[in-house]
């Protein structure tokens, strides 16, 4: 099936790290020109190289980007729009969060939560709409997570975040159906690449991030979080960009305000 891509432009955020890097190689092999907004360079600079080497005739371009920070998030944009000439698509990917209970976490780490998660789509969708209302057409897809749809032990602050991004997709996609510009949210399960290379230092699955002592997890714990799925196992980063291109996509040119979860099951709303 032809997705409709070929000659649209595509911003994706954090897109150098295990979704985000999947999500931005998916639209490439879809023929889409695809803008990674990526903080930490190094690690977009060797994801860009990955997907210069698809060959799939779409331009690709790296923005250093702060989504937490308005004046780089619209500087961006105006990048964005002065090579391509417009935007077709975004997809808001950063997140983080820090995985203890609420009592034990400091302000700095739900503020880190709060700015990542939720003033990063704000800031992002801000920046992109108002050329997508000029040119009457445009989707946006923001990734929530299933802790935001039920609430989750340790993870307070992040699925406040994350429900927030949901009411915040559900106010847009009334707000802007009137320009033919639909918004959906997707929500992925506990998500791991298959190599820890497919991740940068930034990341919350890096050496930095919590998440990063997956890497040393036995197989035994592993394998108990997947039990916790329908399906038995967990998240794949190709799961969740098989779903945001799709709704990205011509094909679902009459989905909006939807949230759709992509975990296996772990969430049946």
């Amino acid at each position: 099936m032809d997705l409709g891509f070929k000659g649209k432009t595509v911003i994706v955020t954090g897109a150098g790290s295990n979704i985000g890097r999947s999500i931005f190689h998916t639209f490439i092999k879809e023929g889409a020109n695809v803008v990674m907004a990526e903080i930490d360079e190094k690690q977009g600079q060797k994801v860009l190289d990955e997907g210069k080497a698809l060959k799939c005739g779409g331009k690709l371009l790296l923005v250093k980007t702060d989504v937490t920070n308005w004046d780089s998030v619209q500087a961006m944009v105006k990048k964005t729009l002065d090579e391509f000439g417009k935007i077709d698509v975004l997809t808001n990917v950063v997140g983080w969060t820090f995985d203890r209970p609420f009592t034990e976490k400091s302000r700095e780490e739900w503020a880190k939560e709060i700015n990542l998660n939720l003033w990063s789509a704000i800031n992002c969708c801000r920046a992109a709409i108002d050329s997508m209302i000029e040119k009457k057409s445009g989707c946006i897809i923001n990734l929530g997570s299933d802790a935001g749809r039920l609430g989750q032990a340790n993870e307070v602050v992040y699925g406040a975040t994350k429900g927030g991004v949901i009411s915040l997709s559900k106010g847009l996609a009334r707000e802007l159906g009137r320009h033919n510009i639909r918004v959906n949210v997707v929500c992925p399960g506990a998500t791991l690449p298959d190599k820890p290379d497919q991740v940068g230092e930034l990341s919350m699955l890096g050496p930095k991030g919590f998440a990063g002592a997956f890497w040393k997890a036995p197989p035994e714990m592993l394998k108990k979080m997947a039990s916790a799925y329908p399906l038995g196992r967990l998240t794949h980063p190709q799961d969740v960009a098989n779903m945001v291109v799709f709704l990205a996509s011509d094909a679902a040119n009459f989905i909006t305000g939807q949230t759709i979860s992509v975990s296996g099951g772990f969430s049946m709303m």
